[in-house]
C-alpha cells in the first residue's frame, strides 16, 4: 500500500487554504453541517486561532495584516497535512488560514480534523497546529492604533 499511496498522494493536487480576512463563523459552522451525512465518523476536534490585541512597547494591536508567498506556503499545508494523514488515522481534515489583514478578536487559523476515534482527532489537530506555526512561512504584521506595525514573532 505504501507505493501506492505516495503515488496518489504525488497526484493530489495542492489544495489552497488562503481565505481573504478573518474566517467567518459561517464557514466554520458549514465546515461542521457537512460532516453529518459522513457516519463513519465519531469525533472532531477544532482549533480556531484568534487574533489577540496584545500590548507591544506600550501600543495595542488592533489587527495582524497576514502575507505569505502562498506556492510555497500551499505547498508547506500540503506537507504537513500528508504527514498527518500518515501519522494519524484521520477520516477527514481542513485548514485554512487568513492573508490580509484580521482585526483582533476574529479568527485567523482553523484547523478541522475528523476520525472514527476522539484520540486521533484530537492528537492530529495539535499535531497540525504546532507543525503549521513551526513550518508554514505566513507573515504577520502586528497593527498598532496609529498605523505603525512590528512583524509578528511566533512562539
Amino acid at each position: 500500500m505504501g507505493d501506492y499511496y505516495k503515488i496518489m498522494s504525488a497526484k493530489k493536487k495542492i489544495k489552497n487554504v488562503f481565505v481573504d480576512g478573518p474566517i467567518s463563523p459561517e464557514k466554520i459552522a458549514t465546515s461542521i453541517a457537512h460532516h453529518q451525512v459522513k457516519t463513519n465518523i465519531g469525533a472532531h476536534d477544532i482549533f480556531l486561532g484568534q487574533v489577540r490585541a496584545d500590548e507591544i512597547d506600550g501600543e495595542k494591536v488592533v489587527a495582524i495584516d497576514y502575507s505569505a508567498y502562498e506556492e510555497m506556503a500551499n505547498q508547506e499545508f500540503h506537507n504537513i497535512r500528508e504527514s498527518a494523514f500518515d501519522k494519524f488515522d484521520l477520516s477527514c481534515m481542513h485548514i485554512y488560514h487568513s492573508k490580509g489583514i484580521v482585526k483582533a478578536g476574529e479568527l485567523c487559523l482553523f484547523v478541522f480534523t475528523s476520525s472514527a476515534h476522539r484520540k486521533d482527532a484530537m492528537d492530529a489537530c495539535r499535531f497540525l497546529v504546532e507543525e503549521i506555526k513551526a513550518k508554514v512561512p505566513v507573515f504577520g504584521k502586528e497593527m498598532f492604533e496609529d498605523n505603525t506595525h512590528v512583524w509578528k514573532e511566533n512562539k
